[in-house]
């Protein structure tokens, strides 16, 4: 039996007016999706425990089997590990964006705009991040590049009680009222302050600028946490896998669980990513003896944070014909046996620009035991509500895996 868990990241939303009071899923052409919805479980579950912030690390998790109130030591540490980062026991990593603040005055009076800076580019943002470890790095903070505008500073000695804000939680706010809280945080305060006088001025960001493109013009420090401990994801379900994602977070979880990871080129996390190489990673995985791929794509989130629309709808439209049909063709070709799960790992409403804790619609097909066509059956939030209910992502992810 081959397995595939394919998680549309944030693509779970609440009725739009605009779109006759659907969802994106019900408005998005995924018929690919749909019939093995038609012809499978459909359901709803609730990824995001009481009490734990609607991230992706949290949801990531639950998804891949793995109780986020047990193994959620902070989204950081779980990106320091895709990057390569042997953090100490005592050591504590950050978040850290580049994002863009636009306004004039005082750094506090400056609007929150874009939370990735137009997307930049991993090769520009290495530059900042050079720029930034010359002004800050010393024998207790230091800063690493990750992908496009997500990075990673690691304090030494650190503490985590601090109250840090996600900055998409809060575009088009004004920096002054999210700056961080707790003892000991304005240090925190004055790297992000001091960030800003170092790059708004960088070459990259006159270039940038020059482009039409947002600057990168300020660092954001957030999602604090300790080194992770994840139990073997082989010991928990005795399978062999593979996580597919140009995100570091989901890299990371990987790396904590035992599982593999797969780097495709052009992989961007956005609506513009390779989606035809990711089908063809997964098809090659499997036919070099893994069981089970952990799919990620990122583009239906950052649409929704950008309040993109029609970007969402259309992302999912590729994920259902350059990812999912080239994978079940592939499946079908080998005369294999094969089980999958559809579920986005949160909702990230456009409405509101940032993750929601509401439950999320899945679709889970087994070709071994097709259920009666019923065309009713679909993915989405009005679909999956009809049918079966699970309390948590990783209560969904044992079952998935029939895990006894």
């Amino acid at each position: 039996m081959k397995y595939l868990i394919l998680v549309p990241d944030g693509a779970g939303d609440d009725n739009i007016e605009a779109l006759g009071n659907r969802t994106p899923l019900e408005v998005a052409d995924i018929k690919n999706i749909n019939e093995l919805a038609h012809k499978g479980m459909v359901g709803m579950v609730k990824t995001i425990p009481p009490g734990v912030a609607p991230g992706s690390d949290a949801a990531n998790l639950s998804v891949m089997g793995y109780d986020p109130s047990v193994y959620l030591t902070g989204r950081s540490p779980l990106e320091a590990a895709s990057i390569g980062i042997d953090m100490s026991d005592t050591d504590v990593a950050f978040r850290t964006n580049i994002i863009t603040l636009t306004g004039e005055g005082e750094y506090e009076d400056l609007i929150i705009t874009d939370h990735s800076s137009g997307d930049i580019t991993t090769e520009e943002a290495d530059e900042l991040i050079k720029a930034v470890n010359e002004a800050f790095s010393n024998e207790n903070i230091k800063f690493y590049t990750g992908v496009s505008y997500r990075h990673c500073m690691i304090v030494h000695n650190g503490s985590t009680d601090y109250e840090l804000t996600p900055p998409h939680d809060v575009l088009t706010q004004r920096v002054g009222e999210h700056l961080p809280k707790g003892e000991g945080s304005q240090f925190i305060t004055d790297i992000m302050k001091k960030s800003y006088e170092i790059l708004k001025d960088h070459p990259v960001n006159k270039s940038r600028i020059e482009r039409g493109l947002n600057p990168a013009n300020t660092l954001w420090i957030w999602g604090q946490g300790k080194k992770p401990s994840l139990s073997s994801f082989y010991d928990k379900y005795g399978i062999k896998g593979t996580a597919i994602s140009a995100v570091d977070l989901i890299k990371g979880i990987a790396i904590c669980a035992g599982l593999n990871s797969v780097d495709v080129e052009g992989a961007t996390g956005t609506l513009h990513t390779n989606f035809d190489g990711k089908a063809k990673a997964a098809v090659n995985e499997y036919r070099n003896g893994m069981d089970f791929v952990y799919m990620h794509i990122e583009g239906p989130d950052e649409c929704s944070h950008q309040g993109d629309q029609e970007g969402k709808i259309a992302c999912m439209h590729s994920i259902d014909t350059k990812v999912l049909k080239p994978i079940v063709d592939y499946f079908r070709e080998a005369g294999e046996d094969f089980r999958i799960l559809v579920v986005p790992d949160h909702r990230t409403p456009l409405a509101l620009r940032t993750h929601s804790a509401t439950p999320v619609p899945f679709v889970i097909y087994d070709s071994t035991k097709e259920e009666p066509y019923d065309e009713s059956k679909c993915f989405c939030e009005k679909s999956g509500e009809k049918g079966m209910y699970f309390n948590s992502g990783f209560e969904l992810a044992d079952f998935f895996f029939e895990k006894k």
